[in-house]
């Protein structure tokens, strides 16, 4: 990876009873990293390495048990290969093909531990990637788009199966020097499909809009999105928008930060009803001085 660059690997999964719910994040060179962003505005005598940036994200949404934790792990605690990533006491293995992800991990600024095993079977692999940028600098395509998920947890309590989704994110440079704000969202189809909107910069001419659907059988098939929808703002006045052909309902809010928000929203889409994660980015509050100060309360860093 180039110096500056990043590379994550995102899985979100909801419980066949919709009482259960996480996403998980393996960064290399973390986006949301202040100390990745300090270094890079520094004057180092070396290139900044995105190994010693590394961190896996961990939230859990259910009554009674809603964890999150990020904690960043310097050089030496990392190690990654085509099968297995290392990141502290967590790891990501690839076995045959299934991807399991052992969590050891400790919320911050409350110590609460999340312990266990989250384990991903795609029900299609796929070798898909696209640019977000006019440059091609950044790429996103999902790896397992509609899988199957089984959670078996320790602290807290829980085990459960239910859809689960996973893609990457990779970039040769800082995130903010090409966006200001994405809307994104995926949401499984009564075929089995599931269909991804990517909306750069929504709603302005120099923006990019992805709105695909990858199939069961392999095939990916680009559709016509449907119109803008207003979302009320976040409790940071956070501005958001889904696309959808009918008005969009809130399910459930379950992050809401100065700068990044995720929620499960029903909406209307090529003609079904459907449930999404949905998630916006606001990325000069990111990498606002005053958001950066906050950050390491969330996110220590162990050197």
């Amino acid at each position: 990876m180039p110096a500056g660059g990043y590379l994550w690997w995102y899985i979100d999964a909801l419980s066949d009873d919709g009482a259960f719910g996480l996403s998980i994040i393996a960064f290399v060179g973390s986006v949301f990293s202040p100390y990745y962003a300090w270094a890079r505005r520094g004057t180092p005598k070396h290139p900044i390495n995105p190994d010693n940036h590394c961190a896996l994200n961990v939230a859990l949404y259910s009554a009674g048990a809603k964890r999150w934790s990020m904690t960043e792990r310097g050089a030496s605690h990392n190690h990654r290969n085509r099968h297995h990533f290392q990141i502290g006491p967590s790891e990501l293995v690839w076995h045959n093909d299934a991807l399991t992800i052992h969590i050891d991990e400790v919320c911050a600024p409350l110590p609460r531990r999340i312990r266990g095993t989250v384990t991903l079977h795609p029900s299609q692999l796929f070798n898909f990637s696209t640019p977000l940028d006019a440059t091609g600098r950044h790429r996103w395509g999902p790896l397992g788009p509609h899988a199957r998920v089984e959670v078996n947890l320790q602290h807290p309590a829980q085990k459960w199966q239910g859809h689960g989704y996973l893609d990457s994110n990779e970039g040769d440079e800082p995130v903010e020097r090409a966006f200001t704000e994405w809307d994104w969202s995926r949401s499984q189809m009564k075929d089995g499909s599931t269909a991804v909107i990517y909306d750069v910069e929504p709603g302005k001419a120099t923006g990019t809009l992805l709105a695909l659907r990858f199939g069961t059988d392999g095939h990916v098939k680009p559709f016509e999105a449907p119109p803008l929808q207003g979302l009320p703002r976040t409790a940071w006045r956070l501005q958001r928008r889904m696309r959808s052909d009918a008005p969009v309902c809130m399910v459930q809010q379950l992050e809401d930060t100065p700068f990044y928000q995720r929620a499960i929203l029903q909406s209307s889409l090529l003609g079904e009803q459907v449930t999404s994660f949905h998630e916006t980015l606001h990325v000069p509050r990111l990498v606002s001085p005053m958001v950066q100060g906050m950050l390491p309360w969330r996110m220590p860093r162990r050197a």
